[in-house]
């Protein structure tokens, strides 16, 4: 996938989540094995994730439909809110 970062494309190797795969996340797995992951949404969406059963950082990038970068943060283990001010369409988690 390639996201547009100020002006500049970069390009992420990432793995596309089923339905089930969207309620785990990066949950329960081993950062030697975690693959950065894609959620997609069919609408603008605000929804709030949180990093619980996450047992190592990861960076979370939030994206319009155009893969624009609207907002990023570093979320350690175990938060319960992670969340932008921005409407969204697609998040991607990266293990750290």
């Amino acid at each position: 996938m390639i996201i547009k970062l100020k002006n500049k494309d970069i390009e992420i190797p990432v793995k596309k989540l089923s339905i089930f795969g969207k309620f785990n996340g990066l949950m329960f797995s081993r950062r030697e094995k975690a693959a950065p992951l894609i959620f997609e949404f069919k609408k603008p969406t605000k929804t709030i994730f949180h990093s619980l059963f996450c047992f190592f950082p990861f960076l979370i990038i939030w994206l319009d439909k155009e893969n624009n970068v609207l907002d990023s943060r570093i979320c350690k283990p175990f938060m319960l809110k992670i969340t932008t001010t921005k409407p969204f369409t697609k998040v991607i988690e990266i293990p750290v």
